[in-house]
């Protein structure tokens, strides 16, 4: 269940380190820190919700959560439903075209490039 977009988690998880070490050498008040602290804020603007762990000889296991603005809907995300009303399959193919579009034009543009 995820209430923000996914792009947000890489640039968030690789920020962590750079904010807590602004935060260590005292730039609490820098414009470096704030414009992080905007980033967080505004990419946590919609995280609400519950989450139900399970503890077990020194694990936690996620049991279950819920959101009221939870982006996930079972409804459309199933291969079962009508495909006009829920997740059409053939959509991936665009987007996996789409993806890999640029790891097939980077190997030619190295080669243009003498590399």
């Amino acid at each position: 269940m995820s209430t923000r977009p996914t792009l947000c988690l890489p640039p968030r998880d690789s920020l962590i380190p750079r904010y807590a070490e602004l935060v260590y050498y005292g730039y609490w008040f820098s414009s470096e820190r704030l414009a992080l602290q905007a980033f967080v804020t505004q990419s946590q603007q919609n995280v609400t919700g519950t989450v139900r762990v399970k503890l077990y000889k020194g694990n936690i296991m996620v049991a279950g959560r819920k959101s009221p603005v939870s982006l996930y809907n079972p409804h459309i995300a199933t291969m079962e439903a009508d495909p006009t009303k829920a997740y059409n399959q053939d959509d991936a193919t665009g987007f996996i075209r789409l993806n890999a579009l640029r790891l097939k034009v980077a190997p030619k543009v190295q080669r243009a490039r003498g590399r």
